[in-house]
């Protein structure tokens, strides 16, 4: 109830919900595709391994070509 909870609270909303709705509109996570729970758990653990994907490449471009000839070559 504290103004930083309330600051929280609405940052919140913003990157935690927004993961989970684009989970569920692009990703076909409003309807499990398996049937058990095992099946439907590696539906979910699939869908977040691409969201992670897709923020990871969103910022190795939006850090530039050298930052990823660098990380590759550091590995």
């Amino acid at each position: 109830l504290s103004e930083r909870g309330k600051q929280l609270y609405k940052r919140r909303s913003q990157t935690i919900e927004r993961s989970f709705a684009d989970a569920k509109e692009l990703h076909g996570l409003r309807y499990a595709r398996y049937r058990g729970l095992a099946k439907v758990r590696e539906q979910c653990l699939l869908i977040a391994v691409a969201q992670n994907i897709k923020k990871m490449a969103l910022l190795l471009s939006k850090r530039g070509k050298g930052f990823v000839i660098r990380l590759i070559y550091q590995i």
